[in-house]
């Protein structure tokens, strides 16, 4: 008997220490501010919903602790957290892959799955006072295969917006700044991982549940700690998810009242005027801008140098697109290796990394690669050689 009551105070302080946690960190996040973006408010539902299904967890956590001297007590708290890891699953997952499409939480996939946890979760519960038969083994065997269903068509379609999201990075930056969205895939597995981990915990000694319990609550703070970390310094991931780049077709709404467009000979609508004059000043302005080195900055989005260029990154792709048929990123890319290249033979005192960084290249893995992508060897070979390769 001392045993039994030793394990269930065991499970009781780990269960206690989620609950403070879940609670603590659900109004943490909801006294959190985020900028007032369109953007940023569709973030900012992301966040609500997280702090709700923390504070959801928090309220289960404590019923689960009101029933501590039950028998099989411990069965009872590992049933109870299968249900709050069906459902945080849900609420993690849609919320992660809300942060690569602000569309995404606004699905009518994520009520319906939340919906859907909540009754099947409200069925499993009572199933633990049935008698143990093939009506609570079936109850059981349902639940489980719903939630290895959802939580696979939930990493497929996380699969599918991280690489959109990685692609949007690269359209809009000429650095590999997918570095500012891998907390995010790496969160994403340990939270699977944890959600799932609890359908082997009948493979582990009694009284493993503790431990169970004490890891959520580790993962709650993580996962919360780099989700805060996002929200206050990942700008330029914001911004690069927000950015929407006009195609040609839409050039004439852009310049929409400005003026009429022209037709060539075929007579079909051609740039129109009020754009030429735009495309000219701009041209000016690039000039000026390469002949200053204002391309070797690093770490600036396509918005940034628009503004340093008196125009919008609209009319700027736009402008790349039309005109030269390249993109901005190749083209900028370019003018950093070109640079780099006139550095490495006048400066061969200092190495091709720190070269690669006063070109404009933050990373050097992606130096290295641009680098050989375009010149055809690397940088080194390229000095040795004396640009004769």
């Amino acid at each position: 008997m001392t045993g039994f009551q030793d394990l269930v105070f065991d499970v009781e302080l780990s269960l206690g220490i989620d609950v403070i946690t879940a609670f603590v960190l659900g109004v943490l996040l909801f006294l959190i501010k985020v900028p007032t973006t369109e953007y940023s408010r569709k973030i900012a539902k992301a966040k609500n919903t997280i702090a709700v299904c923390f504070t959801v967890c928090a309220i289960l956590f404590f019923t689960c602790l009101k029933y501590s001297g039950m028998e099989d007590y411990d069965v009872f708290a590992s049933m109870m957290m299968f249900v709050i890891t069906s459902m945080s699953s849900v609420v993690l997952s849609f919320s992660l892959t809300n942060l690569l499409d602000e569309k995404f939480i606004e699905s009518d996939k994520f009520y319906l799955n939340i919906g859907l946890v909540i009754v099947l979760s409200m069925v499993f519960m009572r199933s633990f006072w049935l008698e143990k038969g093939w009506i609570r083994t079936l109850i059981h065997a349902v639940y489980i295969i719903i939630f290895l269903i959802q939580c696979i068509s939930h990493i497929t379609a996380f699969r599918k917006r991280y690489k959109e999201g990685i692609r949007k990075l690269e359209q809009y930056y000429d650095e590999d700044e997918d570095k500012m969205i891998r907390w995010i895939h790496f969160c994403y597995v340990i939270m699977m991982l944890t959600q799932m981990f609890i359908l082997v915990y009948r493979l582990f000694p009694t009284g493993f549940m503790k431990v169970y319990n004490v890891w959520y609550a580790i993962f709650m703070l993580y996962f919360t700690a780099n989700f805060i970390s996002f929200l206050g310094s990942h700008k330029l991931t914001l911004d690069a998810f927000a950015y929407k780049a006009l195609s040609g077709q839409e050039l004439g709404m852009l310049f929409k009242g400005r003026n009429k467009k022209k037709e060539d000979e075929s007579g079909k609508e051609n740039i129109p005027e009020a754009a030429n004059a735009e495309f000219k000043k701009l041209e000016h302005a690039l000039a000026k801008w390469v002949k200053q080195k204002k391309f070797s900055e690093y770490d600036k989005s396509r918005e940034e140098v628009a503004k340093e260029l008196g125009t919008t990154r609209e009319i700027l792709h736009i402008y790349f697109t039309t005109k030269k048929g390249i993109d901005f990123k190749i083209w900028r890319t370019a003018l950093r290796i070109e640079e780099a290249k006139r550095l490495l033979l006048e400066n061969k005192e200092l190495s091709a990394n720190v070269i690669g960084e006063i070109a404009g290249f933050s990373d050097r893995s992606n130096f290295y690669r641009q680098f050989v992508k375009i010149v055809g060897c690397s940088p080194r070979q390229w000095r040795e050689s004396g640009g004769k390769i």
